[in-house]
């Protein structure tokens, strides 16, 4: 049990983990607490969205519907691994559940009681994550949107001093929904544990020892993610600095700069030497994982 982190606190914990933020206008003071309590929280709840595409899952999650007035969730996860924040306090996404989850949830059990009773309000409780994938089991959940959930997830828990056990599928908190559907919620939970315990799991195996491309979409939208702080180290390694102070998590046109000097070092030439990172000069640059 905590009280709810502020909006800077938030963004904060999501820098620290390494998770690419979008803000959308007016997410601060976006929110349905005059219809309830926001807080004491316990927990973080995973939902997907039955939807496909950025742009109207977030416009979806942040003005809801007529039967459901927004925000649905406090942050969407995108595909590419970017979370948007939609809501800073109660959130319309967890609805009724089980009283006994939420005291097995607060309690940190290792296992949870199976919901079957709709008597507690989850909005009060819980931070929600609307994940951007169709629902219907085929649709493929990415590695990149898997970590990032993992990342948000963990920042959360991080803050709070909370275990991965106090991370839920919206189906674990109520038997009248079905989410999140393509992945289990135990080996969810384990990747946010292997992050809250220092290490970072990649599909079930091993640490990678180097980060994965992030994907050429990823950079052109400017992120602000640890990992463009540790690709503008490696580049100042190899000698490709064009950067007056930094680098730092914010991409720049210092970092395009710096990365066009890395292709031409590789031999890239005209608009192979853009700025742009692709896969293969990635690859080659062994961006540390972060």
């Amino acid at each position: 049990m905590a009280n709810p982190l502020s909006a800077d606190a938030l963004v904060a914990a999501l820098d620290a983990e390494g998770v690419t933020v979008v803000e959308h206008a007016g997410w601060r003071t976006h929110n349905r607490n005059h219809k309830g309590s926001w807080g004491p929280v316990n927990g973080v709840i995973i939902h997907h969205t039955v939807t496909s595409g950025t742009t109207g899952s977030v416009e979806m999650c942040f003005n809801g519907y007529t039967a459901l007035p927004g925000p649905l969730c406090h942050g969407v996860i995108a595909k590419d691994g970017t979370v948007h924040l939609v809501g800073n306090g109660r959130a319309n996404h967890a609805g009724s559940g089980d009283g006994d989850v939420l005291k097995a949830v607060a309690a940190e059990r290792a296992t949870l009681p199976a919901p079957h009773r709709n008597d507690t309000d989850g909005n009060v409780h819980f931070y929600g994550f609307e994940c951007v994938n169709l629902g219907d089991g085929k649709d493929p959940w990415p590695e990149v949107q898997l970590e990032a959930m993992a990342r948000a997830a963990a920042a959360l828990c991080r803050a709070h001093g909370w275990s991965e056990r106090s991370v839920i599928g919206h189906k674990e908190w109520t038997d009248t929904k079905v989410d999140p559907r393509g992945f289990s919620m135990a080996e969810f939970r384990s990747r946010v544990a292997a992050r809250l315990g220092g290490q970072v799991p990649s599909s079930g195996t091993a640490t990678p020892a180097y980060q994965p491309f992030p994907g050429a979409d990823w950079f052109r939208r400017r992120p602000r993610s640890a990992i463009v702080t540790a690709m503008g180290r490696r580049l100042v390694a190899v000698g490709c600095s064009a950067y007056a102070s930094g680098p730092g998590p914010q991409w720049t046109e210092a970092d395009r700069s710096s990365y066009a000097k890395w292709q031409r070092k590789l031999g890239y030439t005209g608009s192979a030497a853009d700025g742009w990172p692709g896969a293969t000069s990635w690859a080659a640059l062994k961006v540390p994982h972060v």
